[in-house]
């Protein structure tokens, strides 16, 4: 079993059995684990930042209303089947984040979109691994607030990797 197979069963008996799951009671009886892409290597990426001059405070909607702060980072290009792609990157207390809806949203992916935590390395380059992408919490269940993904980081192009939309939304 892979390290991402591995991570991803502990994450579907972490919603399955946790106090702290996303999901509701009802949603748990019926559960019976999240839905994937295969891996896919060559979304696997450690590239440079374009690092913004000026760290620009963004207030981000959320998906009950409220506003989240972040600071816009910078832009990680990268090609997905022979595509160029640009996301921001933004900052908080909490480390890096990178909402995105990709071209597959609403079909194959969650509509609203989904998340990365991108990690900075050792040698400066970012670790973009869409093979990590997952779905908000309020993918789940309409009680959690998340982040809108802004329109920046809007993708036409589809990102076959990571969560794929959950069907048991109740």
């Amino acid at each position: 079993m892979s390290q991402l197979d591995t991570f991803r069963k502990s994450k579907d008996s972490f919603f399955k059995n946790s106090s702290d799951s996303p999901l509701t009671d009802a949603q748990k009886r019926d559960f019976k684990g999240l839905f994937y892409f295969p891996e896919n290597p060559q979304l696997h990426f450690e590239i440079n930042i374009e690092e913004l001059p000026e760290k620009q405070e963004i207030k981000m909607q959320t998906s009950s209303g409220d506003v989240q702060r972040y600071r816009r980072f910078g832009l990680l290009h990268f090609t997905v089947d022979g595509q160029a792609a640009v996301l921001t990157v933004y900052a908080s207390e909490d480390g890096f984040f990178l909402p995105f809806a990709d071209g597959l949203a609403g079909t194959e992916t969650y509509g609203a979109g989904r998340y990365l935590e991108p990690q900075q390395l050792k040698n400066g380059k970012f670790l973009l691994d869409f093979n990590l992408a997952y779905n908000p919490y309020c993918a789940y269940n309409d009680l959690w607030s998340c982040p809108l993904t802004p329109a920046e980081n809007h993708l036409k192009i589809p990102i076959r990797a990571g969560e794929k939309i959950f069907e048991n939304h109740i």
